[in-house]
């Protein structure tokens, strides 16, 4: 499956048509008034983000779901079945720091919205501020991010480093699957 990384209607509509298969929206259906209606069209899946300008949350978590939520609802007054539907919570995007690793921390909370969750944190700068750590020094802590995604539910992971993190995953699922 082609994914189209877009926040354009008309860039999602020509993807769409040259046969792109989901919509990766990092503006959760919010920045143009008709992303919604070109993927509920095409049919397509979309994987729909929390973002937002500023960080400026009154209560993060709950604001964090309520944004969510709404986006959740952009997409079913447009008709995109709840089945093609990913939620990712946005790391790196209108976040601070500390929001960025309360968001890792919550992603229970985002998954109770009852939609697969994505979890894309892959070498991102929360990773390198945590460990002190360049770009090109964050496997480690990238695969830390992959394990408790898979242990609080998540049904994706967007990676740069797939060897590792898929060897994370496997490890992780093992273990899982023996205290079950």
């Amino acid at each position: 499956p082609v994914s189209l990384d877009t926040y354009h209607s008309a860039v999602a509509k020509a993807g769409l048509a040259a046969g792109a298969d989901m919509i990766n929206d990092i503006w959760g259906l919010k920045f143009d008034p008709e992303m919604a209606s070109v993927i509920a069209g095409a049919g397509a899946s979309c994987c729909l983000m929390h973002n937002r300008h500023a960080a400026d949350y009154q209560n993060f978590v709950p604001d964090l779901c309520a944004d969510l939520r709404d986006t959740l609802e952009l997409a079913c007054l447009a008709g995109i079945p709840k089945e093609k539907i990913v939620l990712d919570p946005g790391v790196g995007f209108g976040k601070t720091y500390e929001n960025n690793l309360q968001t890792i921390a919550v992603l229970r909370a985002v998954r109770e919205l009852g939609y697969p969750v994505l979890l894309g944190t892959s070498r991102k700068s929360v990773i390198g501020l945590t460990l002190d750590a360049p770009v090109s020094d964050r496997v480690i802590g990238t695969a830390v991010t992959t394990v408790f995604a898979v242990q609080q539910g998540c049904a994706f992971v967007r990676v740069h480093d797939v060897k590792e993190n898929r060897q994370a995953i496997l490890m992780t699922q093992a273990i899982l699957q023996a205290e079950a």
